[in-house]
């Protein structure tokens, strides 16, 4: 009996991890598929959409649907006792103890497998916080460099370690500009090496003429005017409150949660907070 039942068990884990795989994959497309706007869905898009939700409504409806129905059994007359102790005996044996309980457990567990929420990849977050948003400007100072001003920047560089991840990841599909006002072309040169050696430069999304220099705040202000980006990332107050009726959105970087100027203007203590890399 022990070898007979093996099998069983082992293929019902194998269908619970099928189920498990197929409901990941069901909600990574719907993530993915949902994160595009609307506005730009092809008729490729639209096909996916409709299988999708085909997919699920069959998934649904299988779960849903009660087991066969019972062939409805003559009325007899009520049998003897010996009889009855034999039809009992027969029961007992043709339906094996707990089947009934064992086909709701697998029920539930292939549902729960399937409807298991996945997390979202950062590439997803990212994309998603940045409302699909195709270019963005950033400052360095106190975003992607430890420094918070241009006279520290005479001394040393220091780069992040914890915004490496989130900045690679709006490099693979934005078109990223950094940005920073220094006061000599000493500075310049030990912030490039310093971003050239954290490996900015190595996924190919960022090169070295789209790191900017200028020698004043007002400069910074001109970049990011002429760039005309969707999202501009700042620590300047001054510099986001002037530019929010120019640029769709900023990132107000400040420790201190400062009110909202704007609503196109959101605010975090650090990059990778806003995109939860932290």
């Amino acid at each position: 009996m022990a070898e007979s039942s093996s099998p069983s068990l082992s293929s019902k884990e194998d269908l619970i991890q099928l189920i498990k795989r197929f409901g990941a994959y069901l909600t990574v497309k719907m993530s993915n598929l949902f994160s595009i706007s609307f506005h730009n869905l092809d008729s490729r898009s639209v096909g996916a959409i409709a299988g999708l939700a085909l997919a699920i409504v069959f998934t649904w409806r299988m779960f849903r649907s009660p087991g066969a129905p019972q062939r409805r059994q003559p009325k007899r007359q009520a049998p003897s006792t010996s009889n009855s102790v034999g039809s009992t005996q027969a029961n007992a044996t043709s339906t094996p103890f707990g089947a009934s309980s064992s086909s709701e457990d697998l029920r539930t567990q292939i549902a729960d497998a399937l409807f298991q929420p996945v997390k979202p990849t950062l590439g997803q977050v990212v994309r998603q916080k940045l409302s699909e948003g195709r270019k963005v400007t950033c400052r360095l100072l106190g975003v992607v460099l430890e420094e918070s001003c241009p006279e520290e920047l005479q001394k040393q560089v220091t780069v992040k370690s914890s915004v490496l991840e989130a900045l690679l990841e709006i490099t693979k599909f934005c078109d990223l500009y950094l940005m920073e006002r220094v006061l000599d072309d000493e500075s310049e040169k030990k912030v490039l090496l310093a971003l050239e050696t954290a490996g900015v430069f190595t996924s190919g999304g960022l090169v070295k003429d789209k790191v900017l220099f200028c020698s004043t705040e007002i400069g910074r202000t001109s970049f990011v005017r002429q760039l005309e980006p969707d999202w501009h990332i700042d620590t300047n107050p001054e510099i986001v409150s002037q530019l929010a009726r120019f640029i769709k959105y900023q990132l107000h970087i400040s420790p201190n949660r400062p009110e909202r100027s704007a609503a196109n203007v959101f605010s975090s203590p650090s990059l990778e907070q806003f995109f939860g890399c932290v």
